[in-house]
């Protein structure tokens, strides 16, 4: 395709992505309380070709040409990028001090466990095949330990948002122990991706490099940002040069985590944490997240669609491999979690909200999933499983947490009603919260 038809398919992409998403973000959250992200979730595989592309395939490839998949990606990377920009400005470092010994026990419980569901499982899925040819054994483990570990980062932060969560301890843990736990899950997917053909210089960038670079974002950037804040406050806004310089530094930071091997969510999600409180952050909010949320983003779950083939599930042992994998999944991940909040003195329904909370999957799992297809580590059957999986585990992400937490803690007055501004004031607290 020339430049310019490239042009007329991607306007008219956009324009189906965010009526579908916005549609569909609807229907669920009128009728089934779930999290506009959701909706967002399942219009992308209903844009692919799971099912656009079965009942339509002619539609579906017109819509959405081979060519175009590339614009598709920068967007989506963009989009998440900034939306972890966004949760990171309104991330509580003194809530993540207050909760640190529970956070550390909580992401390392849901890392272990997952783990050894993976060492169990991963043996019975390489005989069926579900792996690329030649991934080893060791190779194939590290990967679905990756895989059923991650939580869903920005997902997370979006229903702890919308669950009236963003400014309490409880959100600020289960978000310190996503941080962490995610941190983890990359670092070992550098390694398989290392062992996979790139070499141990590519875990060691991950490890070294990213490890340096949230030290200094977390010790040294506080203090070299800190002119920003009080150029805005001075100008009592957020003016053109100031945002320029914002973005620049956002692009850098993204820069620097993909240069380094892990992902672009990561170093913007540092630099919000590390920007000065007040005016700045106050008007980075209300100019970028409209646009993120309601464009940038659902590109990512678009593309991600776009690869997820459901059909390939195609017969009832395959459809016992995904039950299976869903249901270790779950009881890997959730239950050590909640094991692990309990042992560092939470109480019962606190544990088992954060269990629910940690159990979605969502955006993360997509990223890491489409990172493995692309490295020929699984095969499009596995990819479908695993994406079914992420969808299945957010889905049941706020249910859970209100049955377990949220209705309770509601009526006792702990809580403000649920945000039915859906996707407004990212990083911020419930109407009602101060």
């Amino acid at each position: 395709m020339t430049p310019a038809e490239l042009s007329v398919a991607f306007f008219l992409q956009m324009a189906v992505i965010v009526a579908a998403c916005r549609a569909t973000g609807w229907v669920l959250k009128r009728f089934f309380d779930q999290p506009q992200v959701i909706g967002e979730m399942i219009a992308g595989i209903i844009l692919g070709p799971s099912l656009l592309g079965l009942l339509a395939p002619d539609l579906q490839h017109t819509l959405f040409p081979k060519e175009s998949k590339s614009i598709l990606f920068v967007g989506a990377q963009l989009g998440v990028g900034l939306y972890m920009f966004l949760v990171g400005i309104g991330f509580r470092a003194d809530h993540f001090r207050t909760n640190a010994r529970s956070a550390l026990s909580v992401s390392l419980s849901g890392m272990i466990a997952p783990f050894l569901v993976a060492v169990a499982l991963t043996p019975w899925l390489m005989s069926l095949n579900l792996f690329g040819k030649g991934v080893q054994t060791f190779q194939a483990t590290l990967f679905m330990g990756a895989a059923i570990s991650i939580t869903a980062f920005p997902v997370l932060a979006r229903i702890i948002q919308e669950r009236g969560l963003t400014r309490t301890p409880l959100g600020s843990l289960a978000l310190s122990s996503g941080a962490i736990d995610d941190a983890g899950a990359w670092t070992v997917l550098a390694i398989v991706l290392a062992s996979f053909g790139g070499g141990p210089a590519v875990a060691l960038k991950a490890l070294i490099g990213g490890g340096l670079f949230a030290l200094f974002m977390l010790t040294v950037a506080p203090r070299l940002l800190a002119p920003l804040g009080r150029w805005a406050e001075r100008e009592g806004k957020l003016t053109p040069p100031l945002l320029g310089v914002v973005i620049m530094l956002f692009m850098l930071s993204a820069w620097a985590m993909d240069a380094a091997g892990l992902h672009s969510v990561f170093g913007g999600f540092l630099l919000g944490a590390a920007m000065p409180r007040g005016v700045l952050t106050r008007e980075l909010k209300k100019q970028l997240e409209p646009f993120t949320v309601a464009l940038l983003v659902p590109m990512f779950f678009t593309f991600s669609g776009l690869n997820t083939q459901i059909n390939l599930v195609n017969s009832w042992s395959l459809v016992l491999v995904a039950l299976v994998i869903l249901a270790g999944s779950i009881l890997a991940k959730g239950g050590a979690c909640w094991a692990a909040a309990r042992l560092t003195g939470q109480d019962n329904p606190t544990a088992l909200g954060i269990g629910a909370l940690m159990n979605a999957r969502g955006l993360m799992e997509l990223i890491i999933i489409n990172i493995g297809l692309q490295k020929g580590i699984i095969g499009p059957a596995l990819f479908s499983m695993l994406a079914v999986m992420a969808v299945v585990t957010t889905l049941m992400t706020s249910p859970l947490f209100e049955a377990f937490y949220g209705k309770k803690a509601r009526e006792r007055g702990e809580l403000g009603a649920l945000d039915e501004g859906e996707d407004e004031n990212v990083g911020q607290p419930a109407k009602q919260l101060v």
